[in-house]
């Protein structure tokens, strides 16, 4: 709550809630659902991380989890459904390194998924704001 009331003065457009497709990542992005409607801060969407894993060699994707509580959720809380990312083992590895992912890895599984989350947000923020 006291970096909701700390960020105020800046105007955040809003959140972007995180969840994996397993039951209790959804319920704990349900509570954050409560608290962003409780403080006020609007939720731009819900994007579901570690939705599949693509095979590095023959881009088949593989469940390792579930699939689909982040879209659920969304339908449910009445909010975007932003997209589901892939674990990407290159993703890993750019961020231990400091690289940039998206110069670095722009033929990874996981890079049309960002692509996709960040031009809804975009889209999305700038609707809101003109």
């Amino acid at each position: 709550i006291s970096t909701v009331e700390a960020l105020r003065p800046y105007k955040p457009l809003g959140a972007i809630l995180v969840t994996t497709p397993q039951a209790i990542s959804v319920g704990d992005v349900r509570r954050e659902l409560t608290f962003c409607k409780k403080t006020g801060l609007r939720v731009l969407g819900i994007v579901e991380n570690m939705s599949g894993f693509v095979c590095p060699h023959c881009s088949e994707c593989t469940n390792l989890f579930s699939k689909g509580g982040g879209e659920e959720l969304a339908r449910h809380a009445k909010v975007p459904f932003l997209g589901c990312v892939p674990l990407d083992p290159q993703l890993t590895k750019s961020l231990e390194e400091g690289q940039d992912f998206i110069q670095e890895f722009p033929k990874s599984p996981a890079f049309p998924a960002f692509i996709s989350i960040t031009q809804q947000i975009l889209d999305g923020t700038s609707a809101q704001t003109s």
